[in-house]
């Protein structure tokens, strides 16, 4: 079984690029181009060399010695939420910032739905002297204030979607409407494992560094290279993506992918695509869609704005279908509890998407000697009146 895209941009069954027309000579230049790109020696060297000086990679693979006593495993936490920026984002801005530099675009627009890959793009959009719009929802917006402050302080624009949920979907909605109407200088610089191809795998090769640097790391504290699961919450899925990449085709490596339950599976405020979904098209990919009888849409729900997200990327989507994945799904409460008590047992405050990972360990047991590897995908500083309030603190 190849967990990998084919040529034709599939996973199995799930991929492709459903596009409107207008955009076909945007997304067939970036798919005649991209892999050609990134094994260029100097677009590698200036990569890497940004992710060491400028990101701070490699970020710390970290023994997690109260919680693996608490949980009765090895648990390892993969340092993301140190990068600059605060999350995993930017291994993935940087890649394409770089891609777009090359392809001869002189503006970015994103979408962003936490606020964390806005912050990202508008880093490396400042950093290479770029134009950058950032389409937000307007309900996010609110709640997260301060990396929208953030985005105007690196001189993004920053424009509310008004439309629908008013959160990430439609502001994805509203940045493929400008990469239509602007096709020829822009570059679409997409924050998840999803859109049309060859985004899905380019995101994931980018952010691949993060399973490339567990392998090695591992070796160097437990003398193998493979832990016995790597695990990730999902709401598009790039942090998930980067950190199973290099375990993908290791059939002892477990692969546990976490989504939000929001207020429970079937409460009708969820955003459990695994369970809820069914094959569908969103934005320009096939995959797996909360979706209504008629196919419309369903709204999905988080108290994390980044894991308020209807579908799921094509990738996770076929590792779903093929259960090479366990899915798993985490409910506000959970997640919020979890948060708490990481920063307690460790002293480290995570991003609230991140505390749906961390909540396996109340559902799920573990041999004494497995190594758990979780990807601490952000910090928790853009989440802190969601704290706040939730605990009253």
């Amino acid at each position: 079984m190849n967990y990998n895209v084919n040529e034709k941009g599939y996973y199995g069954d799930f991929g492709g690029a459903f596009i409107p027309e207008m955009l076909y000579p945007n997304v067939e230049e970036l798919r005649q181009n991209y892999l050609k790109i990134m094994a260029e020696p100097d677009f590698k060297k200036e990569f890497n060399q940004l992710l060491k000086d400028y990101v701070g990679r490699p970020s710390p693979l970290y023994f997690a010695k109260r919680l693996s006593e608490k949980y009765k495993a090895k648990i390892y936490l993969k340092r993301e939420d140190l990068n600059h920026t605060g999350a995993h984002k930017i291994n993935n801005t940087i890649g394409q910032i770089l891609m777009a530099k090359r392809l001869g675009k002189t503006r970015i627009i994103a979408e962003t739905g936490a606020g964390q890959h806005g912050v990202a793009t508008a880093t490396v959009c400042a950093l290479m002297g770029m134009e950058c719009i950032v389409y937000m929802g307007e309900i996010d917006i609110a709640r997260q204030a301060p990396n929208v402050a953030r985005m105007k302080m690196l001189g993004a624009t920053v424009v509310p979607a008004l439309s629908g949920s008013r959160t990430l979907k439609d502001a994805t909605n509203e940045a493929i409407r400008d990469w239509i109407n602007n096709p020829v200088n822009t570059h679409y610089i997409i924050g998840s494992a999803i859109g049309p191809h060859p985004y899905p795998d380019m995101v994931t090769r980018f952010q691949a560094v993060i399973s490339e640097e567990i392998k090695w790391q591992l070796k160097e504290q437990e003398g193998r290279e493979n832990p016995d699961y790597v695990v990730a919450c999902i709401g598009g899925g790039s942090n998930a993506a980067g950190t199973y990449y290099h375990f993908l085709h290791e059939p002892e490596v477990g692969i546990i992918a976490v989504e939000a339950a929001g207020l429970g599976i079937d409460s009708g405020e969820s955003a459990a695509t695994s369970v809820l979904g069914k094959e569908g098209i969103i934005h320009g990919c096939k995959t797996l869609l909360m979706q209504t009888h008629d196919g419309q849409i369903t709204e999905p729900y988080s108290i994390s704005a980044g894991l308020d997200y209807p579908g799921v990327g094509p990738m996770h989507a076929h590792l779903s279908k093929t259960g090479r994945a366990e899915f798993m799904s985490i409910t506000d409460s959970d997640a919020m509890e979890a948060g708490l008590e990481l920063s307690k047992l460790e002293g480290i405050i995570p991003a609230i998407e991140t505390s749906h990972a961390l909540a396996i360990f109340n559902y799920k047991t573990f041999k004494p000697d497995d190594v758990v590897v979780v990807s601490l995908s952000g910090r928790g500083d853009k989440d802190l009146n969601t704290y706040i309030d939730y605990f009253k603190l």
